[in-house]
């Protein structure tokens, strides 16, 4: 039986169900919706202090930096990226190490935020995964030898690729990364076979999409919300990828900020930056957007996941955005059901209406015009904002458990000053027209888990932490697990917060947890390695994490007999 489960494909079935099959996790956000929970409860709060580690395995190399992958489990091996474009086959009950692909990088790659890889995917007998010289690379499962490789765009351009790629209905999703060069946002979908692409969809404004090799109509109305010949340059990159629900055959994509930062220069909406954004896999169309931060004037994005969930019965999609708030939209239709702040200052908006589904925008907080009133020229307005532009969550997934009825927000309190610069636009070059310092906004703690009611909009409890939290959240049953830069794996009590556990990896943990069950033993896996946007964007929070030491590892745990 095991010999034919390692020799069985992938199919479009099984990662359908990949959300309540335990011996394997398929997809990124273990099933294709993100919810990132497994109904396994052997590893349960009486039970895990015999939680010990079965096995570490080191990328290796000096090429070190932010880790911040999620494993996938198929066939008895564990497939894993690593920093620099690389991936790696294990023996999942081991760790030994069956082969590894170091993708070729050129000179001149321009990735924004540290040279990370997020995930693969997996379908028939192939791993694919993308690199951050903006291609998409399939790999044989048992060899790892090439069978496809496709070139998503020009990484001169500043485009490049750091997301987990998305199996919907047969298709491989993937988006692009870029969005401080003045790239053009857009998903594209393929077949995971042979990387022939099937549609493309832009996701600003004015951009025409392509189906089959014909056009497919442009995104939204040139020139709607967006003036003059800005959207050519417009941004929203889908730097984070997307979920996907089969009974409304949706893929949902996060977008992200618009360029330039300087908003004065690109006076409307700019739709479809930061928003989220509902494709018709069949079609390549865009059924519904929903944007959280209209006229983005302090890179707040909007790329974080959509994760849908069951409400009153009703398909519900949550997301814990940049910018502070927490929206629930209905996943049919889009319609904001909810919205609230799950961090404790935002000064840009002082609350979301319910209604119009807007922003209360306090224009004293947007950052100044160079040009008009109070502007010099050179530089506009300082105003401090928060939260700061890393976000009240970043590229760290939460997590949703259906029997809680709660999610599991890595949240973040910071602010920032910022100000606005005159900026013209550069192939390649960063396209910003804005400085900043990043600051705390509490001497005592940055981090935060929190469990969030998404009715309410009420944190039911929360776990503080010194340094920023960075990683992603996984729920086993009554447990939350999720990781520290100071490098410790966390356990606690789904309902309560109470920690109950905590392992320490050797290094910062910028990555989510996974869990699966193989024959009569539970596993739990995470990887371990500081890095990402924190030490290379964060101010002066950066200084107080300068003391981490960086790594690159895989830990895997199970119950002791």
């Amino acid at each position: 039986m095991a010999a034919a489960q390692a020799g069985a494909q992938v199919t479009n079935d099984m990662i359908g169900k990949d959300a309540a099959t335990t011996n394997d996790v398929l997809s990124s956000g273990l099933g294709t919706q993100g919810q990132r929970y497994s109904p396994l409860t052997d590893v349960n709060a009486k039970s895990i202090n015999k939680l010990v580690p079965v096995w570490s395995m080191s990328f290796g190399g000096e090429k070190q930096r932010g880790q911040q992958s999620q494993p996938l489990i198929h066939g008895g091996k564990m497939f894993v990226t690593a920093s620099y474009s690389r991936i790696f086959a294990l023996d999942a009950k081991t760790g030994k190490k069956l082969w590894k692909y170091e993708h070729r990088l050129p000179e001149g790659i321009m990735p924004c935020c540290d040279v990370v890889n997020r995930g693969a995917a997996l379908f028939d007998n192939l791993v694919i995964f993308g690199t951050l010289d903006a291609q998409l690379v399939a790999l044989d499962q048992n060899t790892g030898k090439v069978v496809w490789r496709e070139k998503i765009d020009d990484y001169s351009a500043g485009y490049s690729y750091t997301a987990a790629p998305l199996i919907a209905d047969g298709l491989l999703l993937t988006g692009v990364s870029g969005g401080e060069f003045g790239v053009v946002g857009r998903v594209e979908a393929r077949d995971p076979k042979t990387g022939k692409m099937v549609w493309t969809r832009p996701v600003v404004e004015g951009h025409m999409g392509y189906k089959d090799g014909k056009e497919n109509g442009i995104s939204g109305t040139t020139n709607a919300t967006w003036p003059g010949d800005t959207w050519k340059t417009g941004g929203a990159s889908t730097w984070m990828g997307g979920t996907y629900n089969a009974k409304t055959g949706l893929a949902y994509f996060g977008t992200g900020n618009p360029g330039p930062w300087n908003s004065h220069l690109r006076k409307g909406d700019n739709l479809y930056s930061t928003s989220t954004v509902a494709i018709d896999v069949k079609s390549g169309q865009i059924k519904w957007h929903y944007q959280n931060t209209p006229n983005d004037g302090w890179d707040y994005d909007g790329t974080n996941e959509f994760v849908v969930f069951d409400m009153d019965g009703k398909l519900m999609g949550g997301k814990a955005d940049r910018n502070g708030y927490f929206y629930v939209n209905d996943a049919t239709t889009g319609k904001l059901v909810n919205a609230f702040p799950f961090v404790t200052k935002t000064t840009w908006a002082n609350g979301i209406d319910l209604k119009t589904g807007r922003p209360n925008f306090v224009p004293e907080n947007r950052p100044g015009d160079p040009t008009g009133a109070g502007g010099d020229g050179n530089k506009g307005k300082s105003v401090f904002a928060a939260p700061g532009f890393l976000g009240g969550k970043n590229q760290m997934p939460m997590a949703y458990s259906p029997k809680t009825n709660l999610f599991y927000v890595p949240s973040n309190e910071w602010g920032m000053e910022i100000w606005n610069e005159p900026v013209t636009y550069k192939k390649g070059a960063a396209y910003l027209g804005a400085g900043f310092t990043i600051k705390p906004l509490y001497d005592d703690y940055i981090g935060a888990l929190r469990a969030v009611n998404p009715k309410t909009g009420k944190i039911e409890w929360e776990v503080k932490n010194e340094a920023p939290l960075w990683g992603g959240v996984l729920v086993a049953g009554d447990l939350v697990f999720w990781g520290t830069p100071e490098g410790y794996l966390k356990a606690a009590d789904a309902k309560t917060g109470k920690v109950v556990w905590q392992f320490q990896t050797g290094s910062g943990i910028v990555a989510p947890p996974i869990t699966w069950k193989e024959g009569n033993d539970q596993y739990v896996s995470v990887v371990s390695g500081w890095g990402g946007a924190v030490p290379l964007w964060g101010g002066e929070v950066a200084k107080k994490v300068n003391f981490l030491e960086q790594g690159g590892s895989v830990w895997t745990f199970k119950l002791a007999k």
